[in-house]
């Protein structure tokens, strides 16, 4: 029987793909046969990926800044002159506005509203645009949207105190929107042949970096599963969404939240 996980041949652009969670995805699809183009603003994590040398055989990476439409434009191009084609856009890169101290909804200005919101959503929207003229070489493609559990709940201020972790008001609802969008996206795409999915993860905090043993603590207590996720325990839903193992999906969001948003 054919392996429905296996990516040989498959070519995959991963936004935000020298992340915490992104690298870990990378390496994911790497390893179930997938060409990878890094896209990311990240030069030192590029590195650790794919050597000093920037691109291999199968895994390449390209600064790519996802608030400019040039930028954008600029790294398809150069993943379709590599591999001859892009098969999988994987919207996974975001920046913001307003996090921490600066996380009340009170304080925050206008430019740091506009500024969340589209980095939570406006990054996907653009590289979404721009990646259909490759897919409609290809006669079809497939998206994978990120989203987060603050896009289904809120935050509960009773975790947060004052860790300066607080998450803002626009992350949550531009993740939101990337849901709405994801939705619209597969309706509307379905007759070029893309289908459209998302994955929502839960508290993926990096635990080697400055997170509070306290809060750390706290957030875990928050999930059904009372611990927070490891970056590898993302890859299984992006390979299935990437594979032709969910060749009937569109439409559909995934969470992998420990349990969080269940209760």
């Amino acid at each position: 029987m054919k392996n429905l996980f296996s990516l040989d041949g498959k070519v995959i652009v991963v936004t935000g793909g020298a992340g915490y969670l992104g690298s870990a995805m990378v390496k994911g699809l790497v390893e179930f046969g997938a060409c990878v183009m890094i896209a990311d603003m990240n030069i030192k994590s590029h590195e650790e990926l794919v050597g000093s040398e920037g691109c291999g055989d199968r895994l390449c990476s390209i600064l790519c800044d996802v608030s400019s439409t040039a930028s954008i434009r600029e790294m398809l191009q150069e993943t379709f002159e590599k591999w001859g084609r892009i098969d999988v856009l994987i919207n996974c890169a975001t920046y913001g506005a307003g996090y921490g101290s600066a996380a009340g909804l009170w304080d925050m200005s206008d430019a740091d509203w506009q500024k969340g919101l589209d980095g939570a959503v406006g990054t996907a929207f653009r590289c979404t645009r721009e990646v259909m003229k490759y897919f409609d070489k290809n006669s079809g493609g497939n998206i994978i949207n990120f989203g987060s559990m603050y896009g289904m709940v809120s935050p509960d201020p009773g975790i947060y105190g004052s860790s300066g972790q607080n998450n803002p008001v626009n992350y949550g609802a531009g993740k939101a929107a990337v849901l709405q969008m994801t939705r619209y996206c597969a309706a509307h795409m379905a007759s070029r042949n893309i289908r459209v999915n998302s994955v929502t993860p839960g508290p993926f905090p990096n635990v080697g970096g400055s997170v509070p043993g306290e809060f750390l603590d706290k957030l875990s207590s928050k999930t059904i599963l009372g611990r927070v996720g490891r970056p590898e325990e993302i890859v299984g839903a992006v390979v299935f969404l990437a594979s032709d193992a969910s060749s009937f999906m569109t439409g559909s969001n995934i969470v992998v939240d420990g349990g969080w948003t269940a209760w």
